[in-house]
């Protein structure tokens, strides 16, 4: 499990930034490959755009709501699972997935659930399936990722938590940090953890001097002169970039 090394100021700072804009700066700094299975690569949707950004540490657990028999064998898998959130520390994103991918039978996810792992430290969830109650999880302060809404919640049961899950074509472990939005999520290597909040300020900075600036100083100059300029913004982003992380 990653080692939660951040502080909550950091955190926050992460928070106030779009994910695009953290991943512009997490590939300025990482040795990983960038296809490597960090953000994820099918669609996700996000229920609650309006709240903005969230960034947490995985809490996971394995959902089967079309199969009745979890719950009569392990009587006890809902206190466990519960126990096993709150003994973590926040802030945390649910992280679930969905053994009846790609059908939906129903969801753990709703008012109930969104205000229980609320009071437990966890500020939203990555669903790798359905929800429902959108408007109350969003009363509660539970920002949600997921592929659809559904009605019901079937037999919805923790088969097991704690665990590596697959979601949204990527595997994600408990402990690894998030960073999520209406774009969708990256997972951040640890060794990249402490460089990533400045490596994002500085990419947002350099594009605002740059490329930014050169396009929206287009009034009242040629086709060639923007040209020239947008070339020259080119030209600066990258040398720019090069002399602050060397590649």
């Amino acid at each position: 499990m990653s080692q939660q090394k951040l502080s909550h100021a950091d955190l926050l700072g992460l928070k106030r930034w779009n994910t695009p804009t953290i991943y512009n700066g997490w590939e300025q700094i990482t040795n990983k490959e960038r296809t490597g299975g960090y953000v994820n690569i099918e669609e996700v949707r996000d229920f609650m755009p309006q709240m903005g950004p969230m960034v947490g540490y995985a809490v996971t657990a394995v959902f089967e709501p079309s199969n009745p028999s979890h719950l009569k064998n392990n009587p006890e898998a809902w206190g466990e699972y519960r126990e096993y959130l709150a003994s973590v520390p926040g802030p945390k994103i649910v992280v679930t997935q969905d053994l009846d991918h790609p059908e939906c039978a129903g969801t753990y996810w709703g008012e109930v659930n969104a205000n229980v792992c609320r009071s437990l430290g966890c500020v939203g969830c990555i669903q790798d399936g359905a929800i429902r109650d959108v408007d109350e999880m969003t009363d509660a302060g539970f920002k949600t990722l997921a592929r659809r809404l559904c009605v019901g919640h079937a037999y919805s049961c923790p088969v097991r938590w704690n665990c590596e899950v697959d979601v949204f074509g990527i595997k994600i472990k408990p402990g690894q940090l998030i960073h999520a939005d209406k774009h969708g999520f990256i997972v951040i290597p640890e060794e990249d953890q402490d460089q990533l909040l400045e490596a994002a300020r500085f990419m947002d900075q350099n594009e605002c001097n740059t490329f930014l600036s050169a396009s929206r100083e287009a009034v009242g100059k040629t086709v060639e002169q923007n040209l020239d300029a947008i070339t020259d913004a080119s030209s600066e982003f990258a040398r720019a970039t090069l002399e602050e992380f060397g590649r």
